[in-house]
């Protein structure tokens, strides 16, 4: 795809873009270049590798421990919950771009998501949106409802999940600290609301230059979307009690702590942008959040094996997905479509 389908053109005479009357760049907009930049965002990555690394060499006796005790059926398990978290995930994109006007079926509507989010490896939250804008097309999906589709998919991720946090870990061990975190709730429920979806959606969308929704999100669809999100959560979670139970977290407490660790983790880590796949910041957190009931050397384990566990998810369902719609056949040629 060209510069030119994704970016808008900047007016510097009316200082758009980051530019003054004068043509001189905002200190915002040249910091958000900085921060953008692929020195910044590479730099991140070696460095929350290396910190990463150190943790885990300084650990290694009790994470090689703890590795050795997780044996096959639970780690077996947990790759199953997350094959399964990943296809609710889907379900959610897909069920949001049927309410957009461009209903597929499960095999295509895989295809488009899986492989598409492989781009979420690259520094930048862009680039899975790009590649299903580019492979949804294919099927006679416009690009701009692929896309809508898409950013509101992350959207509802996000505040789903940051919702499953702050309704799971305030009460983790009747902790009375954590329950000011409560009060945010009302909010991230206000923002799944259809309508506030609706306005946020074309909100940013006339600010990235793209066409409007054709028409709104129903509240049925919106319903069936979160319901599929939730489950996406709950799913994570089990993955993540599966393994900590296994190594001794306790199995109640473990619950609460797994489903929501796990969708706060994954939150933080997604809106660091410049980190592949939340590289170094979920798992740093997700270490913090079980380490007090498992220790840290087990708890760099869960984590360790988890980032194995969802990126050969990635990898897998990537894979089933190209197999079987290339089985089923390829879609007929028609004239793309904007």
């Amino acid at each position: 795809m060209s510069d030119h389908q994704v970016a808008a053109p900047v007016d510097e005479s009316s200082g758009a873009g980051g530019t003054t009357p004068g043509g001189r760049r905002s200190k915002w907009a040249t910091v958000a270049a900085l921060v953008g930049s692929r020195p910044v965002r590479w730099g991140f990555v070696a460095v929350t590798v290396g910190l990463g690394g150190y943790a885990v060499a300084r650990e290694w006796p009790h994470v090689r421990s703890a590795l050795a005790d997780l044996g096959f059926w639970p780690v077996a398990g947990a790759m199953v919950s997350v094959l399964v978290a990943l296809f609710a995930t889907m379900e959610v994109w897909r069920r949001l771009l049927a309410s957009l006007g461009s209903p597929l079926p499960v095999r295509v509507a895989a295809r488009i998501m899986f492989i598409g989010q492989l781009g979420k490896y690259l520094p930048g939250s862009i680039w899975p949106v790009l590649a299903q804008m580019e492979l949804g097309n294919t099927y006679q999906v416009p690009r701009h409802r692929s896309a809508s589709a898409s950013v509101l998919t992350m959207l509802l991720s996000l505040l789903t999940g940051l919702l499953t946090a702050l309704l799971a870990l305030p009460f983790v061990g009747g902790s009375a600290p954590y329950l000011w975190a409560l009060l945010a709730a009302p909010v991230l429920l206000i923002l799944l609301h259809p309508r506030v979806l609706n306005l946020v959606l074309g909100r940013l969308l006339r600010l990235a230059k793209r066409p409007p929704l054709e028409k709104p999100l129903t509240g049925r669809a919106v319903t069936v979307a979160l319901a599929w999100a939730f489950a996406s959560w709950i799913f994570y979670g089990l993955q993540i009690w599966l393994l900590a139970t296994r190594l001794g977290a306790p199995d109640g407490k473990a619950a609460l702590l797994a489903v929501g660790g796990f969708a706060f983790a994954w939150s933080v880590g997604f809106l660091v942008i410049f980190a592949p796949a939340g590289a170094g910041v979920r798992d740093v957190l997700l270490v913090a959040t079980l380490g007090p009931v498992l220790g840290v050397g087990a708890a760099t384990a869960v984590a360790l094996v988890s980032r194995v566990l969802l990126t050969a998810g990635d990898l897998l369902t990537a894979a089933l997905a190209a197999g079987f719609t290339r089985r089923a056949g390829a879609p007929v040629p028609k004239k793309p479509q904007a």
